[in-house]
């Protein structure tokens, strides 16, 4: 797997666990940055945590010194938003999720309404308490559309992880008999369309950087795309072993990445 890129003319970059962790920016963020901009080498920032929204992750950024525009994250919050914009404009949705993804729905015109939803979609929710699976629970058992934003298990944090929506569908699994009707984000193909459009290049031209086999590098089972795994997260050598999901290259992070793209190998 030698790491040349020939092919590549833009990357897609997870945040979580490839960028940071927690509030500490991990090693070849900076460099991936100041490369980028000086080769005029085109990303997008690509996450499944829908906890937030794109204002949040670009002061978030800030804060740990990267400069971002809300037009370089995608969130599968909002690429759900999307999804949904298609499907039925300013629709009920029964919404669980955190006030950002909220105000992220709420801007796109759609109706929080949790009495008499048309559509249910289940986020990252943080806030979530026994009332509000109860109410989702119960909404899932109607039968009404169910949409999720993304399937993670669980979210990696410095120090450990917490449990990610993943853990909560499986929790409404087994209490309804239901799974999701559609899950948008990572690793699946509408996310990743919605990225290339941003981008305005073709799905084939791309890279998605990543710490997690199962979305991530999933990607590249799902549609046309390279991909490159990271250790700085999720994933260890040893889960690579007994994965389906194997990388195009492999990475200790970003800051191997980096180097490699400032002088690939022969």
């Amino acid at each position: 797997m030698t790491p040349r890129f020939d092919s590549v003319r833009g990357f897609l970059l997870d945040m979580d666990g490839t960028i940071y962790l927690g509030d500490r920016l991990l090693p070849g963020a900076r460099e991936f940055w100041a490369l980028a901009a000086n080769r005029d080498i085109p990303f997008l920032l690509l996450t499944n945590n829908s906890s937030k929204n794109r204002d949040s992750y670009v002061r978030k950024l800030a804060g740990l010194g990267l400069n971002a525009r809300p037009e370089q994250v995608l969130t599968s919050g909002e690429a759900t938003a999307q999804y949904l914009q298609l499907q039925q404009p300013g629709a009920r949705v029964a919404l669980f999720g955190t006030p950002d993804l909220e105000r992220e729905f709420a801007d796109s015109g759609f109706i929080l309404d949790m009495e008499n939803p048309q559509w249910v979609v289940l986020g990252f929710d943080t806030t979530i308490d026994y009332a509000k699976l109860t109410r989702l629970c119960d909404l899932v058992r109607l039968g009404l559309p169910y949409i999720a934003t993304h399937p993670d298990f669980n979210c990696p944090v410095e120090g450990g992880f917490v449990p990610d929506i993943g853990a909560i569908m499986a929790l409404v699994t087994a209490s309804t008999g239901r799974e999701a009707d559609i899950v948008i984000g990572k690793p699946n193909r509408h996310i990743v369309e919605m990225a290339a459009q941003r981008l305005r290049l073709p799905v084939h031209d791309l890279c998605m950087v990543g710490d997690r086999l199962y979305t991530d590098i999933a990607m590249g089972h799902h549609s046309p795309i390279q991909t490159a795994l990271v250790l700085s997260g999720e994933t260890k050598p040893e889960d690579l072993e007994h994965s389906p999901f194997k990388p195009d290259y492999i990475f200790s992070g970003l800051d191997e990445l980096t180097e490699h793209l400032v002088s690939p190998v022969p």
